[in-house]
C-alpha cells in the first residue's frame, strides 16, 4: 500500500509538471488572441475613420474633415467599444483635444514609441500589449502607433491653410497637434479590456 501511495504521488507530480508548460502556452495564446482582437478593432476604427474623412474632404475640404475628427471619430470609437466590451480611443503626446490626453500608462508607451521610431523601427509596425492588475482585476492594454500620413499634414503639419487654421483655433484653442512631418508618430490607438 505504501508503494502505491508513493507511485500515485510520483504520477501526480509528473502530471502537474507536464501541465505547467501547457498552462504557460495557454496564457501566451490568450495574450496573442487578445492582441489579435485589439488589432482587428483598431483596423475597423482606422478603415471607418478613413472612409468618413475621405467623404468629408470631398464634400467640404479639410475644414469639414476637422468636424469628422471632432465628432465622428469619438462616435466610431464608442460604437466599437460597446460591441467589444472594451474601451478604444485615440491619444498622443501632443493632443488637439484635451480629452484625448494620455493616462500614465499611455504616456510611457507613447514615449517608448518615440524611442522606437528614433531607433529606426517602422512606425506602422510599432505596438505594445500587456496585461496588468488595475481597478481590482486584470486588464488587457494594447496600443498601436498612428503614423502621420501626408494628408494629415493639412491639419497637423507646419503649413496649414488659413481657413483650416481658423477652424482649429475656434474649436481647439489649446491645440498642440501641429508641426508634424509625414511619417512621424502622430499618436496611438489605445485599447483596454477588463478580463
Amino acid at each position: 500500500m505504501t508503494h502505491f501511495k508513493i507511485l500515485a504521488g510520483i504520477f501526480a507530480a509528473l502530471v502537474w509538471v507536464s501541465a505547467v508548460p501547457a498552462f504557460a502556452e495557454d496564457a501566451q495564446s490568450t495574450l496573442a488572441d487578445l492582441r489579435k482582437a485589439a488589432n482587428i478593432k483598431v483596423g475597423e476604427m482606422t478603415r471607418t475613420l478613413r472612409k468618413e474623412l475621405k467623404t468629408a474632404i470631398k464634400e467640404g475640404g479639410f475644414v469639414k474633415a476637422i468636424e469628422v475628427c471632432q465628432t465622428v471619430a469619438p462616435s466610431i470609437a464608442a460604437t466599437l467599444s460597446e460591441e467589444g466590451g472594451m474601451v478604444l480611443r485615440r491619444t498622443a503626446l501632443k493632443v488637439r483635444n484635451p480629452g484625448n490626453a494620455p493616462d500614465e500608462y499611455e504616456r510611457k508607451v507613447l514615449e517608448k514609441f518615440v524611442a522606437d521610431f528614433a531607433a529606426g523601427k517602422e512606425i506602422k509596425k510599432v505596438q505594445h500589449a500587456k496585461t496588468e492588475e488595475a481597478d481590482g482585476g486584470r486588464v488587457f492594454r494594447f496600443m498601436r502607433a498612428i503614423p502621420t500620413g501626408k494628408v494629415c499634414l493639412n491639419c497637423h503639419g507646419d503649413n496649414i491653410k488659413d481657413d483650416v487654421k481658423a477652424q482649429l483655433d475656434k474649436l481647439y484653442p489649446e491645440d498642440q497637434a501641429t508641426g508634424f512631418k509625414a511619417g512621424e508618430l502622430r499618436g496611438a490607438f489605445s485599447f483596454s479590456k477588463k478580463l
